[in-house]
Order: C-alpha cells, then sequence, then structure tokens
C-alpha cells in the first residue's frame, strides 16, 4: 500500500477510478443548479435534519450557492475527522469503496445533475454525495463508523455477509433516522438529499408514512429492502455511538 503526499493510504483498487475536480470548468448554469437544489431542501433541513448534520454543514464551509470545491472542504474537515472528500469518475466495485472507506477517503463525484432531474437521479452525483453525505463525516462517531464500517466490508468475502453489511449501510448511512429532543431527525444522505424521500419520512410522524422501529442490529441485517420504492421500514437510533457499536458487533458476527 503506497502513502500520499497527504499521508494518507493511497487507495490501490481504486486508484484507478480517482479524478481530479475541475472547479473551475462550472458554469453559472450549473451553479444555479446547485443554488436552487439547496435553497429546495434547506427549509425542511433547518426543522428536521439532526443537529450534528447542520453543523456539519457549517464546519465544512459548504455554500448555498456555489459546487463546493472538494479540495477546501477536505481541508476543513480533516483536521477535524481525518476524513476527505476524493474525486472519483463514478460507481465503484465494492472492494476498492470499502477499500477508500477504511482510509477514511469519501469516493466523491464530480458531475452535478441537469435542471431537468431536480427531483431524482439513479446515480449519485456531487449534491448527493457531497450535500447529503459529507457533512456528517465532520461527527468524530459517525466518522469513526464509516470508517469501521469499510475495514469490516473489505476484509468480508462471503456474499451473504456483504449482503447483510450492505443493509447495514442502507439503513444508517442512506436512509438513517435518530430520535432527538423527543423528535424523529434526519441523517440518512438518500433522505438529506430528496424531497420526496424525505416528506414519505415525515409522513409517519402523522401516522403515515413508513414504519419507524428501534434500531436492532438482527433486524438491520435481515431486512430486505428495494432501491425503486419508497422504504416500508426505517430503523431510529438514539445515538450514534449506538451504530459504531453495531458496526463492531457486526464485525465479531460476521
Amino acid at each position: 500500500m503506497m502513502i500520499t503526499a497527504m499521508g494518507k493510504p493511497e487507495a490501490e483498487a481504486a486508484s484507478s477510478y480517482l479524478v481530479q475536480q475541475d472547479w473551475a470548468a462550472y458554469t453559472a448554469e450549473q451553479h444555479g443548479i446547485w443554488a436552487e437544489l439547496v435553497r429546495r431542501r434547506m427549509p425542511e433541513l433547518r426543522e428536521h435534519a439532526c443537529a450534528e448534520y447542520l453543523a456539519g454543514f457549517e464546519a465544512i464551509g459548504l455554500q448555498e450557492d456555489s459546487i463546493p470545491n472538494l479540495t477546501e472542504i477536505s481541508q476543513r474537515l480533516e483536521p477535524r475527522t481525518g476524513w476527505n472528500s476524493t474525486p472519483v469518475s463514478g460507481f465503484l466495485p465494492p472492494a476498492a469503496f470499502f477499500e477508500m472507506l477504511a482510509g477514511r477517503r469519501f469516493p466523491t463525484t464530480t458531475w452535478l445533475r441537469g435542471r431537468e432531474s431536480l427531483e431524482y437521479i439513479p446515480q449519485p452525483d456531487i449534491f448527493h454525495d457531497v450535500f447529503g453525505h459529507v457533512p456528517m463525516h465532520a461527527h468524530p462517531v459517525f466518522a469513526d463508523f464509516l470508517q469501521q464500517y469499510g475495514k469490516v466490508c473489505a476484509a468480508l468475502h462471503d456474499k451473504d455477509a456483504l449482503e447483510r453489511m450492505g443493509r447495514l449501510f442502507w439503513f444508517t448511512v442512506e436512509f438513517g433516522v435518530i430520535r432527538q429532543g423527543g423528535q424523529i431527525k434526519l441523517y440518512g444522505s438518500g433522505l438529506i438529499s430528496s424531497p420526496g424521500e424525505s416528506q414519505h419520512v415525515l409522513r409517519a410522524l402523522n401516522g403515515s408514512g413508513p414504519e419507524i422501529r428501534d434500531f436492532n442490529l438482527d433486524q438491520v441485517l435481515n431486512q430486505k429492502f428495494l432501491v425503486s420504492e419508497m422504504q416500508k421500514v426505517l430503523y431510529a437510533v438514539d445515538s450514534f455511538e449506538q451504530i459504531y457499536d453495531a458496526a463492531r458487533e457486526a464485525e465479531r458476527r460476521l
């Protein structure tokens, strides 16, 4: 394993997917799309996102009116938790993805959806990856959890075990909710970045929407889901220590 000039392990399995972000190449139209996406989400998130997400948004210096410069984001993030946002060309194979997470390098796409796709895109873009994910990487316990998750999965070779760990990722990193101040708050990136998904969850507070259960590792590891439909079941944690402990327990089991 090589070491980069920044002192981080070079992700060998991911090396062919690493790119440079040409921030100067983004157009005024693209910055405008970013601003519109953020404006559509922030009023709801200021009320319903968890405190750690909102604090992380400020800590990493996200701007509401311009696409983030990943180098600048990482310069603010690394001193806090050791994580950085590493530009990649797109989807990574599992081995490369887990290797990067284990090295505290979050694979971040650099393209942005078009105006015709503001509501939904099937693959991640820089809005989903940075706006949805990266603020949580500024929280030390969540940051430790995500690295632990990557380390566990990087060491697994059994297909069934990896599928079960994928469910842990889905119901925490992507579709996680937490109880804070007697309320359900959002922290999963799929909820943070998607108005439709988050409103579906918030309907649960009025007796419709998904069933929200207490977080239970056994149930999560066995809870099947479809990426093509709104979630029917979500799992609420009481703290982020709970999911860090769950990742360590999953390592012991799998």
